[in-house]
């Protein structure tokens, strides 16, 4: 691990070198490459010069503390050797985290599809509630969303709809939304005071580019068709809205959002390459089970993974366990209170699964 580290401490200097030269200054794409190799590298960097710097205070210490006659100084000295000997192990592990294998996707954009799944109307609505969970949390972190396709149930719920979350990590932080996520509460239809159980399903796509994944348009099949809904001026006078529908798998993406039909049909392939792309992933990942095993949950529609229980104000996680009772905090945003804990536990699972090799 030390000799990987010092390999990756003089790798940055020569980044940090090549940055100054006005040759690459000038070309945009070498620079750009070489800004994103910088800032991968500069947190692992800092931790190991800190690690240096520990080991460092430790030798000189016990050192110093042979050749101190002054009381007041050894205590001084035994205070800097304890707190260094603390940091070591903790740094240690700080590495072996920051250098675990990244995951490819974790910087990409994500196409994010919620649908209503049982308790009709109820599950629609909180459909809607999810949305916008997922939109304040992408304002929070200043990501930019973009609706892509919407089916409204009429009464403020959604039976099913796709967006886009454009930035940084994005894709690193939400992935481990993809899932069932159950409701439990007294809808305001209700009049009899009853708790329902409603569910809604969560994927998260990262955005597939034409370098990841090659679509062929000859097993695509497009339609036209006239908008409904609420449009606006246009959008239900003329044949703007799209549906695309993939041959070799039978999966139908309908897009209506814009007033232009290119663009609806832009959407409709950007959904469709990030719904193959994901399907490519699954096929990879079932094939390496073990890799898969010591992941927290991720990419597995069917698997329920978190329930909202309104009358006790509770979220409970149920891959590792985790109950908050912050549910308005969580629907309204601050989805870090579970997507951290999730990080961290997936990073202790990956830790252990390479210490047994």
């Amino acid at each position: 691990m030390f000799d990987r580290l010092e390999d990756l401490l003089i790798r940055l200097e020569e980044i940090m070198s090549e940055l100054s030269e006005p040759s690459v200054v000038n070309d945009t794409a070498r620079f750009q490459k070489l800004m994103k190799e910088q800032s991968e590298l500069t947190p692992i960097v800092d931790a190991y010069k800190e690690y240096k710097k520990c080991k460092e205070t430790v030798e000189e210490s016990l050192m110093m503390l042979e050749e101190e006659t002054d009381e007041e100084m050894k205590e001084l000295l035994k205070e800097e050797l304890s707190d260094a000997k603390k940091r070591i192990p903790e740094l240690e592990n700080e590495l072996k985290i920051l250098l675990l294998p990244k995951d490819p996707n974790d910087d990409k954009n994500v196409i994010v599809e919620i649908r209503a799944g049982a308790g009709g109307d109820e599950a629609a609505l909180f459909a809607a509630e999810v949305y916008r969970m997922y939109v304040k949390y992408a304002e929070s972190r200043r990501w930019r969303t973009e609706m892509m396709s919407l089916n409204e149930n009429g009464i403020g719920g959604f039976k099913e709809v796709t967006f886009m979350i454009t930035g940084q990590g994005a894709y690193s932080r939400l992935k481990y939304e993809s899932g069932v996520h159950r409701v439990q509460r007294v809808p305001e239809t209700e009049s009899g005071g009853r708790i329902h159980t409603s569910t809604v399903t969560v994927a998260v796509l990262p955005e597939a580019e034409e370098i990841d994944f090659h679509l062929d348009l000859n097993e695509c099949k497009f339609d036209v068709f006239r908008a409904s809904g609420n449009g606006g001026q246009c959008v239900n006078t003329t044949d703007s809205a799209v549906r695309l529908t993939h041959i070799p798998t039978g999966i139908v993406i309908s897009c209506q959002d814009e007033k232009s039909q290119l663009k609806n049909k832009d959407k409709a392939l950007k959904i469709l390459r990030s719904r193959l792309y994901e399907m490519e992933l699954a096929k990879r990942h079932d094939a390496e089970a073990e890799e898969r095993k010591s992941q927290i949950g991720t990419g597995d529609r069917s698997e329920k993974i978190r329930t909202y229980n309104f009358p006790q104000g509770r979220v409970t996680d149920h891959r590792i366990k985790l109950t908050l009772h912050q549910i308005d905090a969580v629907l309204n945003g601050d989805l870090d209170l579970v997507i951290d804990p999730l990080i961290a536990a997936d990073q202790a699972a990956k830790l252990a699964k390479m210490n047994e090799q």
